[in-house]
């Protein structure tokens, strides 16, 4: 299957969901996927930007695709280096920057739901073979003109094609509360998150459930480019 994708039913129920709000998107339209650094309100400036196309956008789920080889902005150390080369003891307090680079490997079709504190990324490796899911922990996007915006919570979950998970990242999360990026009280809701997600990978409910790992890319699209003003504001955006 390729391109818009309707996945099958499962006898898995999830929670009711918010319809998204803001602007919507057809599928092929391209878009920014964007990460901002840690600060209130949404209000950090831009250091993660991928751009992508959109395969599905509903009042239940948002799926994007972002193609091998894409352009996008990551964060660096000041002198060009990769941000895990730092020890983690000064990962979060070691001056940054960042830089333009090519997604590297197969692509990634990432999934979210409105309202969830994570979203859900699919990784392939050669010939289409389904490698893992993963769970990424993160502030639920906010939408604006050019695409979605959110901040990452540093705590992830894998997720196994039999269904078994482990948790990601647990050194980095404890490390970001050490460095005052996230209180106490922030931590908590990340972790009742994680929970949340849990819950719904052992009742394997949606996005699980819906036969993504089947999906396949449109051949007619094109790899989106990286715009210039990758990190500007938009004066309105919605969850």
């Amino acid at each position: 299957m390729t391109g818009t994708f309707k996945p099958g039913n499962s006898a898995a129920r999830s929670a009711p969901r918010s319809p998204a709000q803001g602007p919507r998107w057809a599928p092929g339209e391209q878009i920014l996927w964007r990460y901002r650094d840690h600060a209130p309100g949404l209000k950090g400036p831009v250091h993660i930007c991928r751009p992508v196309t959109v395969v599905q956008d509903t009042d239940e789920l948002l799926a994007v695709w972002m193609a091998p080889g894409t352009e996008c902005v990551k964060p660096v150390l000041a002198d060009g280096t990769s941000v895990h080369e730092e020890p983690l003891a000064t990962r979060y307090t070691a001056p940054r920057t960042t830089v333009r680079s090519r997604w590297f490997g197969a692509g990634v079709l990432k999934l979210a739901r409105p309202g969830d504190s994570w979203s859900v990324w699919l990784f392939w490796g050669p010939d289409w073979q389904f490698k893992n899911w993963y769970v990424n922990l993160e502030e639920p996007r906010s939408r604006w003109a050019g695409g979605v915006d959110s901040v990452d919570h540093f705590l992830d979950i894998a997720v196994h094609p039999d269904r078994s998970w482990n948790w990601l990242d647990e050194d980095e999360f404890a490390q970001a509360q050490r460095c005052g990026l996230m209180d106490r009280e922030q931590a908590d809701r990340v972790r009742e998150a994680g929970r949340a997600a849990l819950e719904v990978i052992k009742e394997w409910g949606a996005p699980f459930s819906g036969g993504w790992e089947d999906w396949r890319p449109d051949p007619a699209w094109t790899i989106p480019a990286l715009p210039e003003d990758w990190d500007r504001t938009s004066a309105h955006m919605t969850s």
